[in-house]
C-alpha cells in the first residue's frame, strides 16, 4: 500500500487513480523530413521547387480557413491572456453543445517548421527545419466524449499539432451518464457516490478512446490535406502524465501538509497568491 495513503488514512475520505492531463503530440510523418516534403508537393501539387513563397502560401491558407470558419463556428479568436488560460477560457463553455468549439487563442509559441533557404531569382531553394516563434492556434472545445479539451495547431508546415485532454471531464461525463452523483473541482472530484465505479470508470479508459478523440479533430484541422493525400501521411501520439487522487475529510490536514512540504522545500515556495489559488482547489498535488 502506499506509505503516504497509510501515514494519513484517517483523514482520507476515498481515493481514486486516473489520468489527468493528457497530451496528444500530432506529426505528419512524410513532413518530417525536407526531401520528402519538396516530393510531396512535386507528386500531390506539381509544384517544383518549394520555395519560400510555396510554404507561406500554405500557411495563409490555413489563416484564412481558421478566421472565415470561426465566424459559422461562433468561436471567437482572442489573442490568449498573460494568465490562466483555462481560467479565461471558463465563461465560454457556459451552455457549449457537443463537438462545439467554443473559442480559438492566438499566441506566439516556439514551434519547428520548414523553411526554404535560397534565391528568389534564380529559383532555387532547399529546405530545412529550424526553430522559430510564431502565431499558434489554441482551439477550445467541448468534445461530445470527452467534454473540455484544446487542439492546438501550427499554420506552417510540418503542421505539428498537439491535442490536450484531461479524463477527468470524460469521467464526468461518463458518471452523467451512469446517473452517479458527484462533485467536481478542477482536476479532482471531490465527492463521489459511487467511488468503486469510478475507479472502475477511470481502468476502462483505453488507447481508441484517446486516438479516436485526437484523430477525429486533428484531421478536422488540417485542410490543406486532401483525403486521398491523407492515406498517404499518418499522426503519430505520445501520451503524458498520470496522477493519484486522494480526497482528504478535513483541509486542515492537507494544510499542513502542504505547510510541510514547502518548508522542506523553500526554493519552490509559491508566490503567495499561487498559495492561496491552491488552498482554494480544496485538493493539492504531493510530490512524490
Amino acid at each position: 500500500m502506499n506509505a503516504f495513503y497509510e501515514h494519513h488514512r484517517d483523514s482520507i475520505r476515498f481515493g481514486y487513480r486516473c489520468f489527468d492531463r493528457i497530451l496528444l503530440n500530432g506529426l505528419i510523418q512524410p513532413f518530417q523530413q525536407p526531401e520528402r516534403v519538396v516530393g510531396f508537393f512535386a507528386t500531390y501539387r506539381h509544384l517544383y521547387p518549394v520555395s519560400r513563397d510555396v510554404l507561406r502560401g500554405a500557411a495563409e491558407q490555413f489563416q484564412r480557413w481558421v478566421t472565415e470558419n470561426a465566424g459559422k463556428w461562433n468561436a471567437p479568436i482572442v489573442e490568449a491572456p498573460k494568465g490562466r488560460r483555462d481560467e479565461f477560457v471558463d465563461p465560454y463553455f457556459k451552455g457549449a453543445k457537443p463537438d462545439q468549439i467554443v473559442v480559438i487563442l492566438k499566441a506566439r509559441e516556439p514551434a519547428r517548421i520548414m523553411t526554404a533557404i535560397g534565391d528568389k531569382k534564380l529559383n532555387r531553394w532547399h529546405l530545412q527545419i529550424a526553430d522559430r516563434w510564431i502565431v499558434e492556434y489554441n482551439l477550445y472545445i467541448n468534445d461530445q466524449r470527452w467534454g473540455r479539451i484544446f487542439v492546438r495547431m501550427c499554420p506552417y508546415l510540418p503542421f505539428s499539432a498537439r491535442v490536450c485532454l484531461n479524463q477527468h471531464h470524460w469521467l464526468a461525463n461518463r458518471m452523467r451518464e451512469e446517473g452517479i452523483d458527484f462533485q467536481q473541482c478542477s482536476n479532482a472530484f471531490l465527492r463521489c457516490g459511487r467511488p468503486e465505479r469510478l475507479q472502475e470508470l477511470a481502468d476502462a479508459l483505453t488507447a481508441e478512446d484517446l486516438s479516436s478523440c485526437g484523430q477525429k479533430w486533428l484531421t478536422r484541422f488540417t485542410p490543406f490535406l486532401t483525403e486521398r493525400e491523407r492515406q498517404q501521411a499518418g499522426c503519430r501520439h505520445r501520451l503524458f502524465e498520470f496522477c493519484d487522487n486522494l480526497i482528504f475529510r478535513r483541509r486542515a490536514a492537507l494544510d499542513k501538509l502542504g505547510e510541510r512540504l514547502l518548508d522542506a522545500n523553500p526554493n519552490h515556495r509559491p508566490a503567495e497568491q499561487d498559495h492561496r489559488h491552491l488552498r482554494s482547489q480544496g485538493h493539492q498535488t504531493v510530490p512524490r
